[in-house]
C-alpha cells in the first residue's frame, strides 16, 4: 500500500474516526431490551443481534432488519413519528433519543490514532471525506472537534435527502468520490462495520480497510475487506 496510489479516503464516523459506536450500541440495547421485555419476549437481545442486523445500517433499516430476524411485524411509520409510538420509525426515534441524551451527557472524543492519521493525510495531497448511516453524523463530528476537516460529509440526513441508498449498498460511497472529484478505483474505504466492508467491496473501490472494533478480523476479510487494522494510525506509516 503506497498512498501517492489515491486519491482520497472515505471514512465511516462510529467506531472508525470516533467511539460512537459504543454510544450506539448501548442505545439500541436499551431500545430493544426494553422493547423485547414490553412484549414478554423470552429471547433477550444481545451484542449479537447488533453485529448481525444493525451495525453499518441506516437507523430505520437497522429497526427493520432486526424486527424481520424476530418475525415482528410492525407499522413502518413516518419519520415524524412520536418515539413512544410502536412502528418501525417511533422505535428508530426513541433509539436516537438514547443516542442524543449521552452524547449530551457524556461528550466524545476522536480516537487519538484516527487523529494522527488525519494529520497525517493533511501533509498530503489526499482528500478526505466521512460516509457514515447516522443522521447525527455533524453533532458527533462538531462534538469531536473533527467537523472543519471535512468539506465533504455525506450523512444519512444527505442520503434521505438526496434518496440515495444507504450500506451495505455502494451508492453513499460513491457519492462522496465524485464530491471530492475521485474515481472510485483511487479511493480508500475505511469501515469497521460489516456491512460497511461489504459497501466497499461492492463499489469496487480502490482499497477496503477493516478496522476491527468489535466485529472481528475474520468477519471483516469474509466481507471483503483487503485489510484489517486494530488502529487507523497503522496506516500512517504503509
Amino acid at each position: 500500500m503506497t498512498w501517492s496510489d489515491f486519491d482520497a479516503v472515505l471514512f465511516d464516523l462510529d467506531g472508525v474516526l470516533t467511539p460512537t459506536a459504543e454510544v450506539h450500541r448501548r442505545a439500541w440495547a436499551q431500545l430493544f431490551t426494553d422493547f423485547l421485555a414490553q412484549r414478554g419476549d423470552a429471547t433477550p437481545y444481545t451484542e449479537a443481534d447488533y453485529y448481525d442486523h444493525i451495525d453499518g445500517r441506516p437507523r430505520y433499516e437497522g429497526v427493520r432488519t432486526f424486527l424481520a430476524s424476530r418475525d415482528i411485524m410492525l407499522p413502518e411509520g413516518t419519520p415524524a413519528d412520536h418515539p413512544s409510538e410502536q412502528t418501525v420509525c417511533g422505535l428508530g426515534n426513541r433509539k436516537n433519543d438514547f443516542f442524543n441524551e449521552v452524547l449530551r451527557t457524556e461528550g466524545i472524543d476522536a480516537f487519538p490514532g484516527s487523529v494522527r492519521l488525519l494529520d497525517a493525510l493533511a501533509d498530503t495531497d489526499v482528500a478526505v471525506a466521512v460516509v457514515s448511516s447516522s443522521r447525527n453524523a455533524r453533532a458527533v463530528l462538531t462534538a469531536a472537534g473533527l467537523i472543519d476537516r471535512f468539506e465533504v460529509i455525506i450523512d444519512g440526513e444527505v442520503a434521505d435527502a438526496e434518496g440515495i441508498a444507504g450500506k451495505p449498498e455502494p451508492d453513499t460511497f460513491v457519492v462522496a468520490a465524485e464530491r471530492v472529484g475521485a474515481a472510485v478505483d483511487r479511493c480508500v474505504v475505511v469501515e469497521d462495520a460489516v456491512s460497511g466492508v461489504r459497501a466497499g467491496r461492492a463499489g469496487n473501490f480502490g482499497l477496503v480497510v477493516g478496522v476491527d472494533r468489535g466485529a472481528g478480523q475474520q468477519a471483516l476479510t469474509e466481507a471483503g475487506a483487503d485489510r484489517v487494522v486494530d488502529d487507523l494510525d497503522r496506516l500512517i506509516e504503509l
